[in-house]
This record gives C-alpha cells, sequence and structure tokens, in this order.
C-alpha cells in the first residue's frame, strides 16, 4: 500500500470565507480558453446608490473550494472615490455569482 503526498491537494478545501463580503455585479470577459478577466463591477453603497467601479487591476486569480464550492479568486486593486482598495473578488462558478471580500 502506497500513500502519496499531494494526490488530490487541487480540490482541497479552504473552509469558510475571511473577511467581509458584499454582493456586487460583475462584467467580465471570458478568452477562448476559458480564462476570466473582470472589467467592471457595480455594488450597492451605503446610502443605497449603484456605484460602478472600473477598472479593475488583477494581480492574481487562483482556483479555490470554499466549503465545498468551487471558485475562481481574483486578488485585485480596486478605486472607490479615488481611495485604493485591495479586495479579493470571488466567482462562484457552480452558483453563477460575484462577490466582493475586504479582509
Amino acid at each position: 500500500m502506497a500513500f502519496g503526498i499531494g494526490v488530490n491537494s487541487q480540490s482541497t478545501n479552504e473552509g469558510p470565507i475571511r473577511g467581509t463580503q458584499r454582493e456586487i455585479a460583475c462584467e467580465c470577459w471570458f478568452t477562448s480558453n476559458g480564462r476570466i478577466t473582470p472589467l467592471m463591477i457595480k455594488l450597492q453603497d451605503e446610502e443605497g446608490e449603484i456605484q460602478t467601479v472600473r477598472p479593475i487591476y488583477v494581480h492574481s486569480q487562483t482556483r479555490k473550494n470554499y466549503a465545498g464550492t468551487p471558485s475562481i479568486e481574483f486578488d485585485c486593486t480596486i478605486e472607490i472615490r479615488e481611495r485604493s482598495y485591495r479586495v479579493w473578488l470571488i466567482y462562484f462558478q457552480s452558483e453563477n455569482r460575484w462577490v466582493l471580500n475586504f479582509r
């Protein structure tokens, strides 16, 4: 009997998402090989108004599983009201849903 180290490591569970999440709408581009590029997001601010945020500077993207749900996490920088924020955009593939995560 043999045991492999790192076997099936691509589907490991990251556990619950840490930080503050906000539901968003995201406009994105899908390349011919399936890579996703977020272009613009819309989110509701504290006054209830819809804010459009662009451009989005993507530093990296990683495939993850949060509580067993396959997702793609984008490490990004966005600007809201002339301030830069480091955020994570998370796309839940099975739900076709986007969230903005502040850590």
